[in-house]
């Protein structure tokens, strides 16, 4: 017998092919569909389908469901992080952020990450594997789930930032986004969701032509490729003008503007020439530049800039009329740099197998 499928990881067209293929009418299709994007947990739950067909429908198909492992509040209320047990044993972690605006959600795209970044939790332990798109699905209806049972409203707006390189897993990360879209599902408007790339440009390209007007962030982190190397690895793959002609192309093919993240790590990128040369390069270039206040991570050795610092780098970049912001600092206190919880819950493991 053929291995069951994730129904979940499934388009509406996919679905309307499995339901011809029992011999169902396609209008089953689409109510297959909206129940799964409800967050329907069995196959029984769909009530208006015959009792055989929905028989039919669990031979062949799971539906991805995510254990919740740990949540973490934070203090301020401002951020609650998740850890979630995939199928097959494996950890991710997913992120609500609180906002006036309400409610996004940071999202992980792959367990681990293969790009290596040194400032980066998400790398340690490299790629175990791609995420489906169904993987990324159902943490979004996990989260709505956990949150309208505490009253709140759901997720408004989707970040691909969590564990990953999203365009690492290019296919399923395109797959994800329309799903996600679609009008008989959570039906999100495309320019509530951000995709952020430490910068692949050949798939910042394709991702250009996918009329997808998503926003795109890519993660720079330095103004000169010099910087960048000793931080990024993909830095020696692809230089900061190759990112810079990318992110421009994106801008004319979708009409979005770019946002820059730069982390500002003391004495490698946050001096003031630093922050010259980053507004000289992109001047004239509609972007926005995203500063970020490093995460301590204390495997990684680097050290956040200080106040001052990054007061002076964000002062240097306004007076060149450079749009710019500090990131909200959200999650402190419950491990709210990627990674840092999944790797803490790992080790902890780890350790309690070495008792044994």
């Amino acid at each position: 017998m053929a291995e069951k499928q994730d129904i979940l990881n499934l388009s509406l067209e996919e679905i309307k092919q499995a339901v011809h293929e029992l011999g169902q009418p396609h209008y089953r299709a689409q109510q297959i569909f909206q129940w799964l994007h409800r967050g329907v947990k069995s196959f029984d739950d769909m009530t208006d389908l015959p009792k055989a067909l929905r028989e039919l429908l669990a031979e062949r198909f799971y539906i991805e469901r995510l254990q919740m492992l740990d949540k973490l509040m934070s203090k301020t209320g401002d951020a609650i992080k998740y850890l979630f047990l995939l199928h097959d044993r494996n950890i991710i972690e997913s992120v609500v952020m609180r906002y006036k605006y309400g409610n996004s959600l940071c999202l992980s795209t792959q367990v681990g990450c293969r790009m290596g970044c040194k400032f980066c939790a998400s790398t340690m332990g490299g790629l175990v594997r791609n995420l489906s798109a169904g993987e990324m699905l159902a943490q979004v209806i996990e989260v709505n789930h956990d949150l309208e049972q505490a009253g709140e409203s759901g997720v408004g707006n989707i970040v691909l930032m969590g564990i990953g390189e999203p365009l690492d897993n290019y296919d399923n990360t395109v797959k994800f986004i329309k799903l996600i879209h679609h009008p008989m599902g959570l039906n999100m408007s495309y320019r509530r969701i951000t995709l952020s790339t430490c910068g692949l440009v050949p798939r910042i390209m394709d991702l250009a032509e996918e009329d997808l007007p998503i926003t795109l962030s890519i993660s720079l982190h330095a103004p000169n490729d010099e910087i960048r190397k000793l931080i990024m690895p993909v830095a020696s793959a692809y230089s900061v003008d190759d990112i810079l002609k990318a992110s421009r192309y994106y801008f004319n093919k979708t009409g979005r503007r770019v946002t820059f993240e730069y982390a500002l790590i003391s004495d490698l990128n946050d001096r003031e020439r630093d922050a010259v040369e980053l507004a000289r390069r992109i001047k004239g270039f509609p972007c926005h530049v995203n500063i970020i206040p490093l995460n301590n991570v204390r495997e990684l050795g680097y050290k956040r800039s200080s106040r001052a610092a990054v007061e002076r780098f964000i002062s240097v970049l306004e007076s060149q009329g450079i749009a710019v912001t500090k990131r909200r600092e959200l999650g402190l206190d419950i491990e709210g740099a990627c990674g840092q919880l999944r790797r803490s819950y790992l080790e902890r493991a780890e350790a309690r197998q070495d008792e044994r």
